[in-house]
Formats: structure tokens, C-alpha cells, sequence
């Protein structure tokens, strides 16, 4: 697959592969789970193939059977056990990174594709959602199921929102079932599924196509499409985050969490 990158990272591997740059999403163990030194660690990776002049594209992949399970359970329960106000003050900061994260992946010059090959649970949706192309293996599978746990998803349904529309988003979101890929697909959030042994073909060759044109016809492409809605939709992501914060520290949200 190519030279390691040399940016020492705890949670993530950086490859690049004939001019496509792709970010394996590590922790096996917790599923992809999403905790701070992850979300910096994609953040450090985004900026480094950012820098990387031959990179034309980046794939985004978990490198286990998940793509992302979603927020990490232990980092969740050890909020959930601080006392107020120091709680809050921990999801604010939490939950305003990770809206940056997802703000750099929807601002990134070079396209993201989300390669999903397993499950993406809660706010890995959200970071697939935030790339600009999907492509899923037949084992991939999707649910935001916020809602199902009295909380807030309001972070992956506006991101789902921008993809496939309020139907598709209130669909899942507010009802918080699990959907798969051939579902995934017919809403137009990814494309066909293929064979999990063919999922790192897939995200290579959208990649290697998009290499083909110039850096600026596809970066000024990109901020066109996303600049469409993007005023409201940074705005619609940083109110969702809020929420999502206030209501993990009321007395309901610290059962459901704790």
C-alpha cells in the first residue's frame, strides 16, 4: 500500500498509495470507538496529506470490523461520573472538537471518500456522512441511535440531512434503527455495496479517478458543492453540538450515560 507516514499517531495509520492518501481509523479493541486523542489524531492526519503535494484524494477507513462504533463507552461513563460543572465543561470541549473535525473533513481541499466496510454507529456515521463520497462493503451497516437513548443526534442527522435529504435523516434518525448498505444506498448515501474483500479497491478507484483532474478544477468543485448550504450547515452543527452537550449533563442524561 505504499510508505507509512512518518507522523507518529496513537490511533490512526497514514498510507499513501498512487496519489491517494488513505486514514485507517485504529482501536480494534473499542471498535473504532471515537475519543479525543482520536479525533486529534485524524485531525493531525487530515493536515499532514493536506501538505502532501502528491495526495489528489483521501480515503478514510476503519481498520478493524468496524468503521466506527461510535462515541467510546469508558471515555462516556468517565464523564458521566464527574461532578457538575466539570462534566459539562468536559462535553463542551468534546463535542466543539469533534464538530471541528468534521467541519476540516467537509472543508478539506482534496476529496474524502468513506470507505465502510462494518458498522457505523452514531458519530462514525456522522464522520462518513461528513466525506464526500461513500462507498460500503456488503457487511456494512449504519444506525443513529441517539434517540433510542434519550440523547441528541443532531450532529449526524444534520450531516444526513446535507447528504440525502430531511426525509432520509428523520427516517432514521428519530426512530434510531439500523440500516444497511443496499438501504444506504437506494436514499443515495453510498454507492452499490461491494465485497468486503473489495472495499479497498473500491475507495482506491474513485480516489485514482478524481487523481486524474487538476487539484484546483476538483478543490473549487468541492467548495462549490458544499458552499451551497455551508453557512447553515456549520451553524445547524455547532447548535446541534450544543444541545447534544446540555442535555449529556442533565440529571436524565447522566443516567442514560452513566
Amino acid at each position: 500500500m505504499g510508505c507509512t507516514h512518518p507522523t507518529l499517531m496513537q490511533h490512526v495509520d497514514v498510507k499513501v498509495h498512487e496519489g491517494v492518501g488513505t486514514i485507517l481509523i485504529g482501536r480494534r479493541e473499542r471498535r473504532g470507538a471515537i475519543d479525543p486523542v482520536l479525533i486529534e489524531d485524524l485531525d493531525t492526519a487530515l493536515g499532514d496529506l493536506h501538505l502532501e503535494n502528491r495526495v489528489r484524494a483521501v480515503v478514510i477507513a476503519g481498520a478493524g470490523d468496524y468503521f466506527s462504533s461510535g462515541w467510546d463507552t469508558d471515555m462516556v461513563r468517565r464523564i458521566a461520573a464527574v461532578e457538575p460543572p466539570d462534566d459539562a465543561a468536559q462535553w463542551m470541549r468534546i463535542w466543539q472538537r469533534w464538530v471541528e473535525l468534521l467541519e476540516a473533513v467537509l472543508r478539506f481541499p482534496k476529496p474524502v471518500i468513506a470507505a465502510v466496510d462494518g458498522p457505523a454507529i452514531g458519530a462514525g456515521l456522522a464522520l462518513a456522512c461528513a466525506a464526500d463520497v461513500v462507498v460500503a462493503s456488503d457487511s456494512a451497516a449504519f444506525a443513529a441511535p441517539a434517540t433510542r437513548m434519550g440523547l441528541v443526534g443532531g450532529v449526524t442527522a444534520t450531516l444526513m440531512a446535507f447528504r440525502v435529504g430531511a426525509a432520509g435523516a428523520a427516517r432514521w434518525c428519530l426512530t434510531g434503527e439500523p440500516f444497511d448498505a443496499r438501504s444506504a444506498a437506494a436514499m443515495g448515501l453510498c454507492d452499490p455495496p461491494v465485497p468486503s474483500d473489495q472495499i479497498w479497491v473500491a475507495g482506491q478507484t474513485i480516489g485514482r479517478s478524481i487523481a486524474e483532474s487538476t487539484p484546483e478544477s476538483v478543490a473549487l468543485t468541492k467548495r462549490a458543492i458544499n458552499e451551497v448550504v455551508a453557512e447553515d450547515l456549520y451553524a445547524h452543527l455547532h447548535s446541534a453540538a450544543a444541545s447534544a452537550a446540555t442535555l449529556a449533563v442533565t440529571d436524565a442524561g447522566r443516567e442514560r450515560l452513566g
